[in-house]
């Protein structure tokens, strides 16, 4: 690509019945990029509609119970050197300089940019990096939690969505749907140790803890250094107290603790588990309370790490600050 020809970034999406998020979508992103298209899979709402309205070209798309078939289909149809691919229920929240400089690169890399995902009650946000701008040739493969297949290099951008898919109504009518598709999967691919954590996922967000457990299980059981892991460690434990199998859960954590000692969630989670087991046994309060300042005492000497697959914010700062503040409190 030489110095006076700009690369072409399209927005890609694939969307359903997204009427109450698509405006808000594209009109955060519709500035910063060439082209916006839009790849409707079935709505019955004014979807379609309001993302003409707001600029995209919109095609249509036989839902197949495949999330990369339509992904590739609307990448097929987009035909641009960078592809941005964005969900509805996410929008710009900073990068606006990143995109703009992309037209002066060749689409030689895929850029991750961190998806900021808000979760309801004290969860706080979860920022997860995420491979979501792609050179006009890669595709993806994957029935669902589909991944970008390429050997380009892969770079971290300064660039991040906000995502509210995991609140209160959103989440309500994703319930299922997940699920079933990643049991297909898993039914072709019974080793992926990603597709068995992202099972275990979606049991914790709709609190099957006993089914989520079990899924989690079985990722931890094949070995692999992704990224990933360190959400699931911190979800594992997570699951396992509200089972009330706090002391399978703190073996659990003495074996993952020399990989996650610089974890501020990791910690975060262990200070919980030891607290509502002290709750639930009184009687070992004096042997875990000590237990339990530490492990947040522990948060705060590591501090945040958002670069961490997973991290909540504050659990590294003001969310153990205040555990531990209630902690203090408590024990006069």
């Amino acid at each position: 690509m030489t110095t006076d020809t700009r690369a072409r970034i399209a927005l890609v999406m694939i969307a359903r019945n997204e009427a109450r998020h698509i405006r808000r979508a594209l009109d955060s992103l519709r500035p910063h990029v060439d082209d916006c298209l839009v790849l409707d899979t079935g709505s019955d709402d004014a979807t379609p509609a309001l993302a003409r309205a707001a600029g995209a070209r919109v095609e249509t798309f036989t839902w197949v119970d495949d999330f990369s078939a339509a992904r590739n289909a609307a990448l097929d149809l987009a035909q641009a050197d960078w592809h941005l691919v964005v969900d509805a229920d996410e929008w710009l929240v900073r990068g606006a300089p990143v995109l703009a400089a992309l037209r002066r690169q060749t689409p030689d890399f895929v850029g991750q940019i961190c998806v900021d995902s808000q979760q309801d009650g004290e969860a706080g946000n979860v920022p997860s990096w995420i491979s979501r701008v792609l050179p006009g040739p890669v595709r993806y493969l994957g029935r669902i939690h589909e991944q970008p297949v390429h050997a380009l290099p892969v770079r971290r951008l300064d660039l991040v969505l906000g995502h509210d898919g995991y609140q209160g109504d959103a989440l309500a009518r994703k319930a299922g749907r997940n699920a079933r598709l990643l049991a297909q999967a898993l039914a072709a691919q019974p080793d992926d140790a990603y597709l068995w954590y992202q099972l275990g996922k979606d049991h914790d967000v709709y609190g099957r803890w006993a089914e989520a457990v079990a899924a989690f299980d079985e990722a931890a059981h094949r070995p692999g250094d992704e990224p990933w892991r360190h959400d699931l460690a911190v979800r594992r434990l997570h699951a396992l107290k509200c089972l009330g199998r706090h002391s399978q859960a703190v073996q659990l954590a003495e074996s993952e603790l020399a990989r996650w000692t610089d974890s501020p969630d990791f910690f975060f989670a262990l200070g919980d588990l030891l607290l509502d087991w002290a709750a639930q046994e009184p009687a070992r309060a004096g042997e875990l309370v000590p237990m339990i300042e530490a492990a947040w005492q522990r948060c705060l000497a590591i501090g945040e790490r958002p670069d961490l697959e997973g991290a909540v914010a504050g659990r590294g700062s003001h969310l153990a600050e205040r555990n531990l503040r209630l902690l203090h409190e408590l024990l006069g």
